[in-house]
């Protein structure tokens, strides 16, 4: 893993970037976030926000009030004092300052004044902790009101809240808090009150030195020390054991949040190792336990990468937070790349169109959606693939409303070097300021990940010098950049490019990521299509079942086959995807895209029904190993494959037959 060098140039007696940059003696960062406002999402980028709003994320507290009413701890209740109030507002936050939107910042208020006004004298916040234990009461989480690790969540939502706001009494609270982390920590530690706070220690170090970088205090850097002390050590563990090829030595969720630990305190102590720690990571994962969508098995432990092991919602949003995270650090192209494949194949796929209901687990390969008891480790009653609101079990339900908008938060960033950068794509504008304080102004026109061209048009008046950074994904051979239509430079995948010039109103930069059809290989030797930043499943026709529901799991809905699934790929079409393959886009951009009857892309492939490939205990049985011979004799047939993100029933690790 190397660090991108973005202001390997920059003269600073020129201005420096006019956000919010990393203090010394922390390391520099290449890209830095920008406010909320700056960037805003267009197309069905804004639709699917929109749809949050009027789905969970933004009427969570009517559909879960056991939860989030008044009786919530962080209300000041004697209710649910744990993770799922900060979960949700987690998401409700940036949901609410990107769509600038009144009634879901009036929801996210109550929960900011109480934490505000309720911080006690000694620096604590958060659920006033009873004398004793409260009783247990179904459904909530009331004990452990002292827990760090919820604490850490939020610290999150406090901090955005302050980006968006400027409230400094937000400042104040975590100055305060953390005073008091620097006392109490060394007596109570990050594990003492549960397991997760020693596990999730990097999500609270981010947060002291985004503190130190706003304040300056000196104390923060010496509480970051202990931090790191009493998180559960991933770099020594990434580099010196075998655990990521082994099973069940990680939970999924604290193995997405952990995975950015090195990278995090890398800030402080620059040291290689802490880099090589998460690459050699990222590299076994992928290796031991990946799925093709760019997640892992873990249902909740990691166990291999049997296509028909869950896979946790939960883990994709934190796994796209830690890659977000890690990012505008290291400037690694391939983090990128990961973060685009999780949300644009396993994020869309794991919830309904209309954002009402979600899985706790989604397969790779998922035939049926039913409520029965699969082969999970951890299992609820038989709902984890079921889509409701509480299925499986309920962290999800809240945790889940930070993963679009957070990718939103991130498709531009300013850089070190005083200009712009593009790092992940979809249909946006963003608004912001260059190192000379000159505002700027870019529309992003794109039907990306489904089309290969991204439109940069440049809107602002002023006419101003700058770089406009653009990443060129590893999976593309090589692009071609056009500025007002003559060839700029035509750069190979894997790294970032700049464009320096005086822009001018009207200018247009085109980037052009030719995407071709490959495969990749996985268990058993199975096979996954893939184009661009997209993975591509078998098109099952899928009829959907809702279900009235009177246990604790509530209503849900599920999913079974209209249409064979048991087809595996021809060899034919690996050996020759460029003839075999035939992609078909359909013009309809503005659609939602993210279901079969609206995929903006088709591919068309050969494969062959395996007789034997049935179904076993409501999955896709045993996935049979490639290559398959005894079908040679049998004549392939058309299939239709489609993006993995508008499946919800699906084969997407193709067995090979000849």
């Amino acid at each position: 893993m190397l660090t991108y060098q973005a202001q390997a140039n920059h003269d600073e007696s020129k201005g420096n970037p006019p956000y919010l940059q990393n203090r010394a003696p922390l390391q520099q960062k290449p890209f830095l976030d920008l406010p909320f406002g700056a960037i805003r999402p267009a197309g069905w980028l804004r639709q699917q926000l929109v749809d949050m709003k009027n789905g969970m994320a933004g009427r969570l507290d009517q559909l879960y009030p056991s939860v989030l009413g008044s009786r919530n701890g962080w209300l000041g209740g004697d209710g649910d004092v744990w993770e799922r109030g900060p979960y949700w507002l987690d998401g409700l936050v940036p949901l609410a300052y990107i769509l600038d939107d009144d009634e879901l910042k009036a929801k996210v208020r109550p929960w900011v004044e109480w934490s505000i006004a309720n911080q006690m004298k000694d620096g604590y916040f958060g659920p006033i902790p009873p004398v004793s234990e409260p009783a247990p009461e179904a459904g909530l989480q009331r004990d452990r009101a002292r827990d760090w690790w919820p604490k850490m969540v939020m610290m999150k939502v406090l901090q955005q809240y302050y980006t968006a706001t400027g409230d400094k009494r937000v400042i104040e609270l975590l100055l305060r808090y953390t005073r008091y982390q620097l006392q109490m920590l060394p007596r109570t530690p990050l594990g003492f009150y549960s397991w997760w706070g020693s596990q999730r220690g990097a999500d609270n170090l981010q947060i002291v030195y985004w503190l130190y970088n706003v304040t300056g205090e000196a104390y923060l850097l010496d509480l970051a020390e202990i931090i790191h002390r009493q998180t559960f050590d991933w770099t020594d563990n990434f580099l010196h054991s075998n655990d990521l090829a082994a099973t069940y030595k990680f939970h999924g969720v604290n193995l997405a949040q952990g995975i950015k630990s090195p990278v995090i305190y890398y800030q402080q102590r620059p040291e290689r190792q802490y880099l090589e720690a998460v690459s050699k990571a990222l590299k076994d994962i992928r290796l031991y336990q990946g799925q093709v969508q760019g997640m892992y098995g873990a249902d909740e432990l990691t166990r291999g990468n049997d296509p028909v092991q869950g896979s946790e919602l939960c883990s994709a949003v934190e796994l796209m937070f830690s890659l977000e995270s890690m990012m505008t650090i290291t400037g690694d192209v391939g983090m990128m790349d990961h973060l685009e494949r999780i949300a644009y194949n396993a994020l869309p796929a794991q919830i309904t169109d209309d954002y009402n209901g979600r899985q706790y687990y989604q397969q790779a390969n998922q035939v049926e959606v039913s409520r029965q008891n699969r082969n999970f480790v951890t299992a609820y009653d038989g709902t984890d693939l079921c889509f409701g609101v509480l299925t499986g079990f309920p962290c999800c339900t809240t945790n889940m409303h930070q993963g679009w908008p957070k990718f939103v938060q991130n498709l531009w960033h300013a850089s070190a070097d005083g200009g712009l950068a593009a790092l992940v794509y979809g249909p946006s504008s963003v608004k912001a300021r260059i190192a000379d304080g000159t505002e700027v102004e870019f529309t992003e026109e794109t039907s990306y990940p489904f089309n290969e061209q991204v439109r940069f048009i440049y809107n602002s008046e002023a006419e101003a010098s700058f770089p406009l950074h653009l990443r060129v994904p590893g999976w593309c051979a090589g692009a071609t950049i056009r500025v007002n239509g003559k060839i700029y430079m035509q750069p190979k995948g894997g790294q970032i490019e700049r464009v320096v010039r005086k822009w001018k109103k009207g200018d247009v930069v085109e980037l052009q990521l030719p995407m071709s059809v490959t495969t990749s290989r996985w268990f058993n030797n199975s096979v996954g299509v893939e184009r661009g930043p997209l993975v591509y499943a078998l098109k099952v026709e899928e009829n959907w079942k809702d279900v009235a529901n009177t246990d604790r799991y509530g209503d849900y809905q599920e999913v079974y086959p209209g249409s064979p699934w048991n087809f595996g790929l021809w060899q034919e079409c690996i050996k020759h995807p460029e003839t075999t393959f035939r992609v078909i886009e359909k013009p309809n951009s503005e659609a939602y895209p993210w279901n079969p009857q609206n995929a903006p892309v088709e591919i068309r492939a050969k494969g062959k029904q395996i007789p034997e490939w049935k179904l076993y205990n409501g999955s896709a049985g045993p996935l049979p190993y490639s290559t398959i011979e005894y079908l040679k004799e049998s004549l392939p047939v058309n299939i239709t494959l489609i993006p993995y993100g508008c499946t919800t029933l699906r084969i997407s690790e193709f067995p090979v037959v000849l």
